[in-house]
């Protein structure tokens, strides 16, 4: 049976679903601004304390209809988009309008992020592989521009 938790934890609990800043909840929950930053550390450390945490993200999980599948299927739609070229518009005088350059422009930093999110979640950047995650393979490629590599007996030597 868990621990009965005081008003002010319990306080501390919810105000700490607010932003996840354990510093902020402990001052909204009341206690001292000065040593906020220990007592908010402190409180997380508790497993009654981290427990009525997980309990409310649960319920409000459940409240909210959103589970992980959810949230990945969000973050896949988000990369998508923002993987979605646009073309770069500019102001033309003469005509009065905005009108396309022809260059297109795409949310590259949206792109990454949802990709990267979506990638931690599902353990694709372990840097270990004891839970029987996907580890991090990044294939050599190779770009070559202008004319075609030598071939190793074509190559020039100094001398």
């Amino acid at each position: 049976m868990a621990a009965k938790l005081t008003d002010k934890q319990q306080r501390f609990c919810e105000e700490y679903l607010v932003d996840l800043n354990a510093t902020q909840a402990a001052i909204r929950a009341g206690y001292s601004e000065k040593t906020a930053n220990r007592e908010g550390s402190r409180l997380l450390s508790k497993v009654d304390i981290h427990a009525r945490v997980q309990e409310l993200q649960q319920q409000r999980s459940e409240k909210l209809n959103i589970d992980t599948e959810w949230v990945l299927r969000r973050l896949v739609a988000i990369s998508d988009k923002c993987m979605q070229a646009e073309p770069v518009m500019k102001w033309d005088p003469e005509e009065k309008a905005m009108v396309e350059t022809g260059e297109y422009q795409f949310d590259s930093q949206g792109a990454n992020k949802a990709t990267e999110m979506i990638g931690k979640h599902i353990g694709f950047f372990e840097k270990d592989n004891e839970q029987g995650k996907v580890p991090l393979v990044i294939p050599e490629i190779k770009v070559y521009t202008g004319a075609p590599p030598l071939a190793s007996s074509e190559r020039e030597v100094d001398m």
